[in-house]
């Protein structure tokens, strides 16, 4: 049996490591992620703007508890369609922390209702068009640029407390870690 990747929910605390993560991607995958390259303090800003009590924010955490993949879930409610945004640090790739953080943001955007799931990046983007395949999205390529988008199941029973379910394993795992962490890390008596 595989071990499976855990998807925390992040909240406007960790602003600071959303920061650093999007900063550590090379120039290439920032023009990726965002359509344009972005310098540090245009990732400033749009890490500032995330309204976390409106979108959703998810993370993968690696050992040392540092943000190494994340998922931008922007909840359009007059519309009822979700936008997902992604990365995650290229040492970190071929993992299915992508997968993952799609699989969340979809799980998410189901348990609140919203009937589409949409991503857009560049033609060239070949990591997040297999991801959004994978996925089961559609894709529709126009000038350069692709949209995907996934019709949302309805919300269950079911979906809700698969997130619940999601959300508690989140937290153990994040409680392990920064035991792990601290165990590691204190100086230790002579």
């Amino acid at each position: 049996m595989g071990t499976q990747t855990v998807v925390q929910k992040l909240s406007s605390v960790q602003r600071p490591e959303l920061f650093r993560h999007l900063k550590t991607l090379p120039a290439e995958d920032r023009r990726l992620r965002f359509g344009a390259y972005m310098m540090d303090a245009a990732l400033e800003h749009y890490v500032n703007r995330i309204d976390f009590t409106h979108d959703k924010v998810f993370g993968i955490f690696g050992r040392d508890m540092s943000l190494v993949g994340m998922a931008h879930l922007a909840l359009d409610r007059e519309h009822h369609y979700a936008e997902l945004g992604l990365s995650v640090e290229p040492a970190y790739r071929g993992n299915g922390y992508g997968l993952a953080l799609l699989n969340r943001g979809k799980l998410s955007a189901v348990t609140r209702g919203y009937t589409t799931l949409f991503m857009h990046c560049l033609a060239e983007n070949q990591i997040m068009i297999h991801l959004a395949r994978k996925a089961g999205l559609k894709i529709v390529t126009e000038q350069g640029e692709v949209d995907a988008h996934l019709q949302l199941e309805a919300t269950s029973h079911a979906a809700v407390a698969r997130e619940v379910i999601e959300d508690q394993i989140a937290l153990a795992d994040l409680l392990f870690k920064q035991q792990f962490q601290w165990l590691f890390k204190r100086p230790h008596a002579a």
